[in-house]
């Protein structure tokens, strides 16, 4: 009787396990269930214009921006009702050009984008070793990232002990 009990109950827990599978799966997964091309890669254009005179158009420029291309950042600060055409070209606003010169000051490495996804691929690949043999798919961005994630409470004393600063701004630990 108390084998067959346990086979049941181990059985309905199984099954118990496998439902509301799609439902569970969170936005860090973005793995495609299906075969078909992916829908974030097509990316919508403006629509094309007539210029008033085709001889003061300026010579085509290879690799730089179209005109019907998108301008998120642009488009953005519009529908928000500021001045896209305070932007410069590199999407840094007119007033934060020193800022990022001063961050800028021990030089900029071209390839940084490539070098981290480079990094970030090694790290994940050395983290998936155990992770891949799980009966039920799950997002794992929290177990993969979770010694490199900040904890900002412990964070805030560390400052506050290390250079005895205070910020108010940063509540209290809620006790």
């Amino acid at each position: 009787m108390r084998k067959s009990a346990l086979i049941l109950m181990m059985s309905a827990l199984g099954l118990a396990a496998c439902g509301g599978y799609e439902r569970d799966i969170t936005l860090r997964d973005v793995r495609s269930a299906s075969p078909g091309p992916d829908e974030f890669s097509v990316l919508p254009t403006k629509p094309l214009q007539e210029p008033a005179s085709y001889s003061d158009l300026p010579p085509p420029t290879p690799g730089a921006a179209n005109l019907v291309d998108q301008n998120p950042l642009a488009d953005g600060v519009a529908a928000l009702g500021g001045r896209p055409e305070r932007l410069q070209d590199n999407g840094v606003p007119a007033g934060d050009g020193a800022l990022v010169r001063h961050a800028s000051r021990n030089g900029v490495s071209p390839t940084i984008r490539e070098e981290l996804a480079a990094q970030d691929e090694d790290f994940r690949r050395r983290k998936s070793r155990f992770t891949k043999f799980r009966i039920v798919r799950q997002d794992l961005y929290n177990k993969v990232y979770k010694r490199e994630a900040l904890k900002p409470r412990s964070e805030t004393e560390r400052f506050r002990r290390s250079t005895g600063v205070r910020t108010p701004s940063s509540p209290p630990a809620s006790r």
